[in-house]
């Protein structure tokens, strides 16, 4: 069937084999990558109408605000591309929403970057077609964090690295490898399982020799060393919070850690069952010589598929070994680690047939989720909420203003509280103010507002249903002389049609009339390490 439709083809497959034929003239993959970003952004935006941005979108914004070497819960990565994002884009849902999907986009280009160093033409959008069907690069990718923002800096360390290991000669390589490596550890110190993979493919590939004896390996570990310099010298003298954020994930038995071993396994099956399934369809028989096209894999291929091992089983064996836990999330900007070397690794060509079929379906799933899958989401969620609460976001920091603004007339500067409700706040608010609640005492409110902050103003909301925030509420007014507590219902909108609602706890502490109101550079912001409260 598929040479008899190659030699012939349906006249509707005459525009995707037009696009095909695109893929080595240089257009194909990138109208692919615009419309990937268009279509899955459009879903965002229609899927999530009636509710604000995730807290973890928020958190990372919020975090940008103030450029740190490092931050209290992860390093600075998430919170520098925001910033930059936000300074050429305007504040807005769609906004970040994009932000997320260029980002996924910029992945699945660095992704491409290492396929075309193996093969050409349809096996080149293949591997990209195949990626889009995992919910990685959409559904995960728009939470935008420590996590996500390594879908796009794990094969762009990647495809340096194999670069730097063809070529061990060439002092720019060597150098990108070190530098993208130190820029993934400052995504999430996760990615030290990336670089001891790295570590491990090159101690065990057959062309070890050639690549270890040379300056390479060396003028990379400078270059990575040099970048992470600043960000080590603030760990140094900021009391490595991060640290302390990363080890409250450990501490689990064994039995508890193998079960979050198996899990971990699991749920990458799980991520890639899709399109795994489909490529067993697109092998058809020849699916039998997958163990030959290993053992034959070009140096290359073999290089990957050592990284891709390591990725995997050395935050097993850590978590077994230290009873940490092992979300299969942290490891999904490493699936194109798999996909890669099975697809570019085989003998045989893939005939048009299939690459046109794949690209309907990857199509087909896209715009059905734009048309019904999005517009449902966001009815389902209208009528049933959110576990976060997102949908109450806008509309309790709306209300939060409009109260400060009754009662001071000038523009609200300081908000803690819930964390998510404080992001929030700082976000949607039009006075943006600032958030003062430290990260390092996320868990523990443990943190109360200095005297001179509660002098020049400030405000807190909880939601009613959160007795530990509460608590911290009311404890905080004793240390106020003038403040207002209110309660409201804070309610999610759907295009004009109310929906849920939802108890609010506010709390305003209106500036001292002698108080000059602070300017920025004066407002405690949340993001700065370790500091002592009164």
């Amino acid at each position: 069937m598929a040479a008899r439709s190659d030699e012939n083809p349906a006249r509707w497959r005459r525009p995707f084999i037009a696009w095909l034929d695109g893929i080595e003239k240089g257009w194909a993959v990138p109208l692919l990558l615009a419309l990937f970003v268009a279509v899955w952004t459009a879903y965002l935006v229609i899927a999530y109408l009636g509710a604000a941005l995730h807290p973890d979108v928020l958190e990372t914004w919020t975090l940008g605000r103030r450029l740190e070497w490092g931050y209290p819960k992860h390093p600075p990565l998430m919170g520098w591309v925001a910033r930059a994002w936000t300074s050429v884009f305007p504040l807005a849902d769609w906004s970040l929403q994009l932000m997320a999907m260029v980002n996924a986009a910029v992945a699945l280009w660095a992704v491409d970057l290492i396929s075309r160093r193996f093969v050409a033409g349809e096996k080149r959008v293949i591997v990209l077609l195949l990626l889009m069907l995992l919910p990685v690069y959409q559904f995960h990718a728009q939470r935008f964090n420590a996590n996500t923002v390594l879908l796009a800096i794990w094969p762009l360390a990647t495809y340096c690295f194999l670069r730097a290991f063809e070529a061990p000669r060439r002092i720019g390589w060597a150098i990108a490898a070190g530098v993208a490596c130190a820029v993934a550890m400052l995504g999430k110190y996760y990615s030290i399982f990336l670089v001891a993979s790295f570590v491990f493919a090159a101690t065990v590939h057959p062309d070890r020799r050639r690549y270890l004896l040379s300056a390479s390996p060396w003028i990379s570990t400078a270059a990575g060393l040099l970048t992470l310099g600043p960000h080590l010298h603030w760990l140094a003298t900021t009391g490595a919070t991060p640290f302390d954020y990363a080890l409250a994930h450990a501490g689990t038995d064994h039995a508890t850690a193998l079960r979050e071993v198996l899990y971990f396994i699991g749920g990458l099956i799980a991520a890639a069952g899709i399109a795994a399934v489909t490529w067993v369809f697109i092998a058809g028989e020849r699916l039998a010589r997958l163990p030959q096209d290993f053992r034959n894999l070009q140096p290359g291929l073999w290089l990957l598929s050592l990284v891709a091992i390591g990725t995997i089983l050395f935050p097993a064996a850590v978590s077994l070994a230290v009873g940490t836990d092992l979300p299969s999330l942290w490891a999904v900007q490493g699936l194109f680690l798999l996909i890669v070397p099975i697809v570019c690794g085989t003998s045989y060509p893939i005939e048009r047939f299939y690459a046109v079929n794949l690209t309907v379906m990857v199509a087909g799933i896209a715009l059905l989720a734009v048309v019904a899958a999005a517009p449902l989401h966001a009815l389902y969620r209208h009528a049933y909420g959110y576990e976060e609460g997102r949908g109450f976001y806008r509309s309790a920091a709306h209300e939060l203003t409009t109260r400060w603004h009754d009662r001071t007339g000038i523009p609200l500067a300081a908000v803690s509280g819930d964390d998510a409700l404080a992001f929030a706040a700082a976000f949607y608010s039009p006075d943006h103010p600032r958030c003062v609640r430290p990260l390092a005492d996320q868990h523990t409110w443990s943190f109360f507002p200095r005297k001179i902050r509660l002098d020049r103003g400030w405000a807190a909301l909880c939601f009613a249903d959160q007795p530990d925030c509460l608590n911290w509420m009311e404890r905080t007014t004793a240390r106020a002389s003038d403040f207002v507590r209110s309660e409201f219902d804070a309610r999610s909108t759907l295009l004009g049609k109310v929906g849920q609602t939802r108890r609010v706890v506010m709390l305003i502490v209106p500036p001292r009339r002698d108080e000059k109101p602070p300017t920025p550079p004066d407002v405690e912001d949340f993001s700065s390490s370790r500091r002592s409260h009164d």
